[in-house]
């Protein structure tokens, strides 16, 4: 015997919602709206299993706040309180039914729910009365040192356990239960869990098929009676799991406590399942503004890359990412629009204070300029950092809440650094890998960052990192040289979907933006870069370059423009302002120095552009100017030779040595030294007096070097490097692991 209500049972299946509703409907929702409400047990139950699997719950439940949460335990409030104080993990109830179910209260603001309570109390003769009463019965020994409200609470040994002891209970007008081979529990006739609960979703409306009861021990076996979805933990005692086995609607969970809710949440569709493959970004493909989704404002080629990821063929999986918040932004939860990208998306909301100091500070202040190899730029706020820090813990959080057991997480630029170490701590089950899109910056200029070591002991938990050229894989292992566990390092140059660029090259060939120019006048050449505001892509020292030729050059004068698409970084990235001063004065200065009525040698457009509207821009261009003083890899050179050679023009392109891109076109494209001005100017004029001849045989041989990998494919094979077990083979460029 082991459950004294015996009449409770009818009570518990009184169906919600046949009374006439309250006006609190607080932790539900109104006529027609969802409602969705998980009620669980604490010990055992929400509490149990591993730290990985309640963070993971946490987080879910955090992601999802239309899920109601209701705590159904045997502990006091005072006890509840507690754990809420101390324990992080453990999700903030709406509602918590104590006391085995003869105390109701708010969770809100700890308030007792007094007209529930009257009733599930009614006919209580009081703790000191049962205790007199039962005092007779020396294998009842009281729970001293507990509150308990509405109950008396005793330790009962199983063997002492007996039928004269129930019938003493019965003689006092109470119900009983008896748990887990220890626990006897003297409650009001009335109470339980499950009439508790009956009463709390007829005061809401909550329909049984929207609620999930989780418990483990036989004093939960009320909950399940009401018929409600339930989940029983696989560590439960064995009782229950017999008592409820045939239950419809009932798991019987094959894992323990957290773990076993998640996955009864996840079944139900109320929680988002874990992915067996995560990207984590810090940027998402779209962004929240004036009350739509909407276009990054900054050009990004790593977005279009992971987004192929997500197309047929592709692996299952979700992007983690940030979604910065201002007061229009849609919360977590909230009913917000569903994002136009059409697969899924993980948004970790962050505060616009915050980010500011995480991105722009942190990011684009103290560790970008180490990448660019120019840390005499650095800046360093302690308290930006602190933010870096905690951006990256709350994302490796999030991440870890998405990814199933033993997922690949693949990570994706410095923004990132700091995720390995917090997630390797938290989930050492995962595959863990980081794409460096950016310059790896070597061994002196990394050590220049104040807080080197602790970003070295951080990617040193890596399973894999990944890079663009041989030479940046080699400064990522001299910085990690003697690191215990260096990760392995791969090169996979990243191409761009050629295809797809082709075909819109095709689509609006007719539409190429040539420079102006006088009728009867032959039509100037046009030099083209297109490039985000950044010191690192040298724009200034190309306005200069070209003032620098015209004056060495002065017959030139007229037969070229050069046009800069140079739309601004994201509105609070304070690093690049004095660019964009000296940039605009320059700009104003050559073309005042050198142009003519009809004519302006430099043409500056600094606002953002869609892809269609660059492609224009690459069909009416001669010379494509690449002029990075360090980049990852450069897209846009690729891009503009797929363009032309879809459309059977010819075009130069002037490139970087200093870009990825040179590892691969350096043989056919004309080569520059942007850290010396005048390379700067020979190599243009260079490109400007090739013959038609020359510039059609540049061209042909520049896209018959265009053989990456599609952006899939490239995907899919740095998916496989992360999860392939250590390997030592010899480098080279086609995506091998060098260590």
């Amino acid at each position: 015997m082991t459950h004294g209500h015996d009449t409770t049972g009818g009570r518990c299946r009184e169906e919600p919602g046949t009374s006439k509703p309250s006006d609190a409907g607080a932790g539900g929702a109104g006529a027609g709206g969802t409602v969705k409400v998980l009620v669980t047990d604490l010990d055992g139950t929400l509490l149990g299993g591993d730290d990985t699997d309640r963070r993971r719950l946490r987080a879910a439940l955090d992601r999802h706040p239309e899920v109601t949460v209701v705590f159904a335990t045997g502990r006091s409030l005072p006890s509840v309180e507690q754990i809420l104080r101390t324990d992080p993990l453990v999700p903030r109830p709406r509602w918590i039914i104590a006391d085995v179910g003869a105390s109701v209260i708010d969770g809100a603001d700890r308030s007792r729910v007094t007209a529930l309570e009257n009733r599930l109390r009614r006919g209580w003769p009081g703790q000191r009365r049962v205790r007199a009463r039962l005092a007779r019965f020396s294998e009842l020994v009281h729970q001293d040192g507990i509150v308990q409200e509405g109950r008396c609470s005793f330790f009962l040994r199983p063997e002492r356990f007996s039928d004269q002891i129930t019938d003493a209970v019965r003689e006092l007008g109470c119900g009983w239960t008896y748990s887990a081979g220890r626990y006897f529990d003297v409650l009001p006739e009335a109470a339980s869990k499950g009439h508790a609960l009956a009463l709390l979703a007829r005061e809401h409306r909550w329909p049984l098929a929207s609620v999930l009861v989780a418990g483990d021990s036989l004093n939960d076996l009320s909950l399940f009676e009401l018929g409600a979805h339930g989940v029983v933990m696989s560590e439960a005692e064995p009782a229950l799991r017999e008592r409820v086995a045939d239950r419809a609607g009932v798991h019987l969970a094959d894992r323990p406590g957290a773990a076993g809710i998640l996955a009864a949440l996840e079944g139900l569709g109320w929680v988002e399942r874990p992915r067996p493959v995560v990207v984590g970004y810090h940027r998402p493909p779209v962004r929240w503004a004036d009350g739509q989704w909407r276009q990054p404002l900054s050009p990004n080629g790593v977005l279009p890359t992971l987004q192929c990821l997500f197309g047929p063929g592709g692996p299952d999986a979700v992007w983690a990412t940030a979604l910065v918040e201002d007061g229009d932004t849609p919360h977590e939860g909230a009913a917000r629009p569903l994002h136009p990208t059409g697969f899924p998306l993980a948004f970790l909301p962050v505060a616009a204070a915050d980010w500011t100091a995480y991105f722009h500070r942190a990011c684009k202040e103290t560790l970008w300029p180490a990448l660019m190899s120019q840390p005499e730029r650095m800046r360093f706020s302690p308290s930006a950092w602190r933010h870096y820090e905690r951006f990256n813990a709350r994302f490796a959080d999030h991440l870890s809440a998405h990814a199933a057991r033993g997922a690949t997480v693949w990570l994706h630029d410095y923004n990132l650094w700091l995720v390995p170490g917090f997630l390797r701590a938290a989930r050492p089950d995962l595959h863990l890998g980081l794409f460096h899109h950016t310059p790896f910056p070597p061994p002196d200029a990394f050590a220049r960052i104040p807080t080197a070591g602790q970003l070295r002991a951080s990617l040193g938990c890596l399973d894999w990192a990944g890079f663009h050229t041989a030479a940046f894989a080699g400064h990522f292992r001299q910085v990690l040289g003697g690191a215990r566990g260096t990760p392995r390092t791969g090169v996979h140059p990243l191409g761009i979907d050629r295809p797809a660029v082709e075909e819109l090259a095709r689509a609006r060939r007719a539409r190429a933006a040539a420079p102006p120019y006088r009728p009867g006048s032959p039509r100037p050449a046009l030099v083209l870069s297109v490039e985000r505001l950044d010191y690192a892509k040298a724009p200034l020292q190309k306005v200069r370059a070209v003032a620098a030729l015209l004056a060495q050059r002065p017959e030139l004068r007229g037969t070229f423009t050069f046009r800069l698409v140079c739309p601004p970084p994201e509105p609070g990235i304070r690093v690049h302002d004095t660019t964009r001063a000296a940039l605009e004065r320059a700009v104003a200065e050559v073309n005042g120095r050198w142009g003519t009525g009809g004519w302006e040698p430099v043409v500056h457009l600094p606002r953002a552009l869609s892809f269609g509207e660059v492609v224009d821009h690459y069909l009416a261009a001669d010379v494509f100017w690449v002029t990075s003083l360090q980049d990852g890899m450069n897209l846009t050179a690729k891009e503009f030779i797929a363009s032309h050679a879809a459309t059977g023009r010819s075009g130069v392109l002037i490139l970087s040595r200093h870009t990825g891109a040179a590892c691969q076109l350096g043989a056919a494209a004309l080569l520059t030294d942007p850290r010396s001005a005048q390379d700067l100017v020979d190599t243009l004029r260079r490109a400007l007096t090739m013959s038609p001849g020359e510039r059609a045989a540049h061209l042909a041989h520049l896209a018959t070097l265009l053989d990456d990998p599609p952006p899939l494919r490239w995907a899919q094979e740095i998916i496989a490097a992360i999860r392939r077990p250590a390997v030592t083979t010899q480098p080279d460029q086609a995506g091998a692991v060098v260590h």
